[in-house]
């Protein structure tokens, strides 16, 4: 489980094909923390490290995450937001994110709103209808509060510090993006489908 506060930008650093595909990443995380078997946030997708080494560590992704994320369009100097998993005890500064991409998104326009930048995003047609104002979502790995909703497309609202330390201070529009819906609204969805 993770938080959806990125706590460190990394870069992938090469890249194996060979069945599934095996990534290194570049990473300012102390190595010396993280065992092999860790769960780490890769841009909103959990991936388990498989080794380690000063400054970068390794994960496998399946073809069947591939299909479901942006991870099959990663080349080596991609850069992307990490998050190490949430222990128990500690803050949980953004919501509950479990790191289960349920789908891709699109960037659709990006302006400036006071210092702040206003993102809006399209969603898969399968996703729309668990977007809320005022719900969380997870872009990238990234918590945040849903702005408003119209039809496929919802907006946020991305604070400096935000563009800064995120992936976000790069996104223009057409822009892919992992996206995690709400927990809860996964699980109201469900309930609803059994009456």
């Amino acid at each position: 489980m993770f938080t959806g506060i990125v706590t460190d930008m990394g870069t992938v650093r090469a890249i194996a094909r060979d069945g599934d595909t095996r990534f290194e990443i570049q990473t300012h995380y102390d190595m010396k923390t993280v065992d092999i078997g860790a769960s780490i946030s890769h841009s909103g997708v959990c991936l388990t490290v498989i080794e380690t080494g000063p400054g970068w560590f390794a994960v496998q992704a399946s073809a069947e995450t591939l299909s479901k994320s942006t991870l099959a369009g990663w080349q080596v100097g991609v850069r992307i937001n990490l998050e190490r998993a949430l222990k128990v005890g500690d803050e949980l500064g953004g919501h509950i994110v479990s790191g289960h991409v349920d789908g891709v998104g699109e960037v659709v326009s990006v302006r400036d709103d006071g210092e702040s930048k206003r993102f809006v995003f399209r969603v898969p047609a399968a996703l729309k209808n668990f977007m809320a104002p005022k719900g969380s979502v997870a872009v990238d790995g990234v918590s945040l509060t849903v702005n408003e909703v119209e039809g496929d497309t919802f907006g946020v609202n991305i604070i400096p510090h935000t563009q800064q330390v995120t992936l976000f201070g790069g996104y223009a529009p057409g822009t892919k993006v992992n996206l995690e819906i709400d927990m809860l609204a996964r699980y109201v969805a469900r309930l609803l489908e059994r009456e």
